[in-house]
């Protein structure tokens, strides 16, 4: 699998086009049942709200480094503002939609002790009159988009999606759709449909064995007029269907803790990765493995193109390809974390044999935040700082072992005489939250340390393990 298309994340737009919707969780704590009806009192301590719906086909994409603009219905209430706050956070190009006959799309979950205790659903269906509105915007927005994912949960945002496509396609655009009616060709037109199992079967898919799967799938994709269908089959993986072929990708994750978005983030993963121009075997293959890390997570979660990262080294390893983002990828993850409200730590070394004491160093630093960047200090810098026969691995090798660690998000390296082989200069590029460094240092000794302070940020000294250190192992290796 060529991962160099990983390089060109950041240059993706993706217009996403649905019905949008505010997840909100109320959490709170349970000790009694009411004395008015046989139903538990639960005291709200907290709430969140959440991008739902097509929206969260947006954040997906947002997350995996990619740009998404989201254009959707909302209502002119209070509910429509705190999704658009959400959007906001998100980074996520808003060009919702706003009307007042009909409130925003809000699903409120009351949690308690992890468990959910009710929903409660605010919405009605929008009408003609507001898919009119929506078409019409749409209409004006396509010429800057080279594809577009229509996201349908049926509640009426989307009535004119056949007229859509039709505008989509015509002026040269990627149409994909997550289906939600029963005839699947209201979607036309559209090269790509990912439709469940259950979906298939409403639209008249068969059951049976593989050959009457592929048979059924492929006269839905000639009758229909769609490109190419891919379908999402819970424990037994997915499958891509083409007018002239099958590909089956087993299921990544045998155990399932929630399958809550699991649907979005594939088809927000296949669109980013078809954005790139990878074929479709191999981007459907991403959003296969993308689908493996979500659902082994509760709620409806998204995936970055780290964690996708680090489970394609596992899964090619038997190619020995690995994917590194460029620095000026990791520079803008960083800011999409930091928009996200992400505590960005930073901490910095050579790293040249990764011992025990690193591991352990790496993973008490990632707990000061949320992620985790290390510094690492190019040959050049090395050789400067600790001699002609070091660093022992090269920088490339030393940045594929770093990354591999469950606690690093991100490697970069630097080092140069200018700045003394210090890390002073990325720190100031960086502008992390927490600065991390280990070993028996006085915070005024530290590089970077008056910047991470007089930022509003906090600096900390970890004790390294004792005796764990790369030149008491080069010592004890020569010794043998």
């Amino acid at each position: 699998m060529d991962l160099s298309y990983f390089q060109n994340l950041n240059d993706v737009k993706i217009l996403v086009v649905g019905d949008v919707m505010l997840d909100r969780y109320w959490h709170g704590d349970t000790g009694r049942i009411s004395p008015e009806a046989p139903v538990p009192v639960v005291k709200v301590s907290d709430f969140e709200d959440k991008a739902g719906g097509a929206a969260n086909v947006a954040k997906n994409i947002v997350h995996l480094g990619a740009q998404a603009s989201l254009l959707g219905i909302i209502g002119d209430d209070d509910n429509g503002q705190s999704l658009q706050a959400s959007l906001e956070g998100e980074g996520i190009s808003s060009l919702l939609v706003k009307q007042d006959q009909a409130p925003t799309i809000t699903k409120i979950r009351i949690l308690s002790r992890s468990q959910q205790v009710v929903r409660l659903d605010i919405e009605q269906p929008f009408s003609q009159k507001h898919a009119d509105l929506l078409s019409a915007e749409f209409e004006t927005l396509i010429e800057q988009f080279e594809m577009v994912l229509f996201s349908d949960y049926n509640k009426g945002s989307l009535a004119n999606i056949g007229a859509m496509i039709s505008v989509a396609k015509k002026a040269g655009k990627t149409v994909l759709v997550d289906p939600k009616s029963k005839d699947l060709a209201d979607y036309a037109g559209a090269d790509f449909l990912t439709p469940n199992l259950t979906e298939y079967h409403a639209a008249g898919g068969a059951s049976g064995d593989e050959e009457q799967i592929e048979q059924s799938a492929k006269k839905i994709i000639q009758d229909c007029n769609i490109g190419a269908m891919l379908l999402t089959r819970s424990e037994q993986g997915m499958s891509l269907i083409t007018p002239t072929e099958k590909f089956d990708f087993p299921a990544q994750t045998l155990e399932v803790a929630d399958v809550t978005g699991a649907g979005d983030t594939v088809i927000a993963t296949l669109a980013v990765m078809l954005a790139t121009q990878m074929p479709a075997s191999q981007a459907v293959e991403i959003a296969n493995i993308a689908a493996g890390i979500t659902v082994t997570r509760l709620g409806a979660v998204t995936v970055s193109p780290e964690e996708l990262s680090s489970k394609l080294a596992t899964y090619l390893e038997r190619t020995g390809e690995h994917y590194h983002p460029s620095v000026d990828e990791v520079f803008e993850r960083i800011e999409q974390a930091r928009r996200r409200g992400d505590k960005i730590v930073f901490t910095n070394g050579c790293f040249d044999i990764l011992h025990a004491g690193h591991v352990r160093y790496l993973a008490q630093a990632k707990t000061r935040g949320d992620k985790l960047v290390v510094g690492l200090n190019n040959d050049d810098s090395i050789s400067r700082l600790k001699g002609a026969d070091r660093p022992i691995n090269p920088l490339e090798e030393r940045v594929t072992v770093l990354t591999a660690l469950a606690s690093v998000d991100w490697v970069i390296s630097f080092g140069s005489v200018e700045h003394n082989d210090t890390p002073a200069n990325l720190i100031q590029q960086l502008k992390p939250d927490v600065l991390v460094k280990g070993g028996d240092y006085k915070i005024d000794e530290i590089a970077g340390a008056d910047f991470v302070l007089a930022n509003g940020g906090n600096v900390e000294v970890l004790e390294f393990v004792n005796d764990c250190s790369t030149s008491n192992v080069i010592s004890k290796i020569k010794a043998t």
